[in-house]
């Protein structure tokens, strides 16, 4: 999460974090991409990856140990503009249809939470705005900044007020790997204390403000 196409491949405050951590190792860096973050969380331990990004979820933690968050993320809704939901709560009710991203954070946390509305999951978080467009479904929900982006390029959807939940974006590595998941909460910390994330953040064009305290 947080992570970009560049020129020169992947960028952003994840990439950035990945870099300093194999400069501190004194490795090379590779970098392998998935298309959701459902099908990192089920690599876990397969050797395909070393350390991965993704936000912490107690379903995910079964297998993957975290470190603290980096940054906190909201979780937003986009509604269409003449949608009678006008509040977080309207959402949970009988016959809403919310489109998600398979395995992302909002899916297991609105798996969990939600007593009434229905889950339609799309193979990737992008599907899923591309679905509740396509499909007519009633809301989509996703990180807020690509959904406030999405509805400030199209006026017949429109953004909740408020958030739903905060994602908390963090390091980790496979269970099982007590030294190596000390050092990385090690490496982290020092990030964070230096202000390596909030810079990483501005130099992006994001707000530095989502660095975790």
């Amino acid at each position: 999460m947080l992570a970009r196409s560049g020129a020169d491949g992947p960028a952003g405050v994840s990439v950035d974090l990945a870099r300093a951590l194999a400069q501190r190792l004194g490795v090379p860096v590779a970098f392998v991409t998935f298309p959701g973050a459902g099908a990192v969380s089920g690599s876990a331990g397969s050797g395909t990856w070393d350390i991965c990004f993704l936000a912490i979820d107690p379903k995910r933690a079964e297998g993957i140990a975290f470190t603290a968050p980096y940054v906190l993320i909201a979780g937003s809704y986009l509604v269409p503009a003449d949608a009678p939901i006008r509040s977080l709560p309207d959402v949970d009710r009988d016959g809403i249809r919310i489109s998600v991203g398979h395995g992302s954070a909002y899916d297991l946390f609105l798996t969990r939470t939600l007593r009434h509305a229905t889950l339609v999951r799309a193979p990737t978080s992008a599907e899923a705005v591309t679905a509740f467009a396509r499909d007519g479904l009633d809301v989509a929900a996703g990180v807020h900044q690509p959904l406030a982006a999405y509805a400030a390029a199209h006026p017949e959807v429109r953004l909740l007020p408020g958030h739903f939940m905060e994602i908390p974006q963090a390091m980790g590595l496979p269970v099982g790997r007590d030294a190596g998941a000390a050092y990385l909460a090690d490496f982290l910390a020092q990030a964070k204390a230096d202000g390596m994330i909030a810079r990483s953040l501005a130099a992006g064009g994001q707000d530095p403000g989502l660095a975790a305290p």
